[in-house]
């Protein structure tokens, strides 16, 4: 079997790789630029050289080209918003469809989860390359492997490239919490910016990184979307989750559940969270957070 990894940061491309080597005898990545290449994790890395004036999204064609020669038996996503948009208009041209959300990966076809992760269903690939978006935590513990091996493309131009019309920075946390141990959930219970502060100080006394849920980023604009945690956002596995003030709805539960121990501060005794945890503590969590903060001094 030949499994082809398509990403963009070095952590996932470390995984998805890590994964494909348990799965295939051929393991080859697709990186879209020099600056993208993890050495060692790969039998050969195939590198898009996409001009610096072009989108990173108008390498598909040369992608394309790429898969009809060498033809893998799968191809392996990093979820990014950027892969998302590649592999699904590759997708579209090949007649199949994007697998989203694998959680596993068998014989017979993947599992993956549905209606936002309120189900589990088993997919079948119904064309000769199956194409899977795989999130962090799958593939556990793997290790990859392989060589140095490098071969740039020739460039496909695209016969209507996108246009670039601006580019604006956004602000970057700098946490990686898919690769986090512990992390602490700040949810809506939270009543103003300032008292995230109190957060903050409680998730460094417990060793833990600081993320959220929707409401904060989207609504609030108090945390950047990279912190966001739930279905259209981040799937974690850590040690330890910490839900402070968050009720619980299964829009969030899915991004935590494949955290080894969930602990749930609410004020709510009823709040949906408490199903989910294996520890709860019903508080307020202005009077909570301090003392916890205290104890782990």
């Amino acid at each position: 079997m030949k499994i082809f990894v398509l990403a963009e940061r070095d952590k996932a491309i470390r995984k998805l790789c890590a994964g494909a080597r348990r799965l295939a005898d051929q393991v080859e990545l697709v990186v879209l630029n020099e600056r993208q290449i993890t050495p060692g994790v790969a039998d050969k890395t195939w590198v898009v050289p996409v001009p610096a004036d072009s989108m990173a999204e108008d390498a598909l064609d040369t992608i394309q080209a790429l898969l009809a020669s060498e033809k893998p038996d799968m191809l392996f996503v990093e979820p990014t918003r950027r892969m998302k948009l590649m592999t699904g208009r590759l997708a579209a041209r090949l007649g199949t469809s994007v697998v989203t959300d694998v959680l596993t990966i068998e014989d017979a076809g993947v599992s993956a989860m549905y209606f936002g992760g309120i189900a589990h269903r088993h997919v079948e690939a119904v064309g000769a390359l199956a194409i899977l978006a795989i999130g962090p935590g799958v593939f556990g513990d793997a290790v990859a492997s392989g060589t140095d091996a490098v071969v740039t493309l020739d460039y496909v131009a695209p016969a209507k490239p996108i246009t670039r019309r601006s580019v604006t920075a956004i602000e970057n946390s700098g946490v990686d919490l898919t690769a986090a141990k512990r992390v602490v959930g700040a949810g809506r219970g939270i009543a103003a910016e300032e008292d995230l502060a109190m957060v903050r100080d409680f998730a460094a006394a417990v060793g833990a990184e600081l993320g959220c849920t929707r409401p904060l980023v989207e609504a609030e604009h108090w945390l950047p979307r990279e912190l966001y945690i739930g279905v259209s956002g981040l799937m974690l596995s850590p040690d330890v989750y910490i839900a402070v003030g968050i009720s619980g709805q299964t829009q969030h539960t899915v991004g935590i559940d494949r955290s080894g121990t969930v602990i749930a501060i609410n004020k709510d005794k009823n709040a949906p969270i408490f199903n989910q945890a294996d520890y709860g503590l019903v508080a307020d969590l202005y009077k909570a957070l301090p003392k916890l903060i205290e104890q782990f001094k």
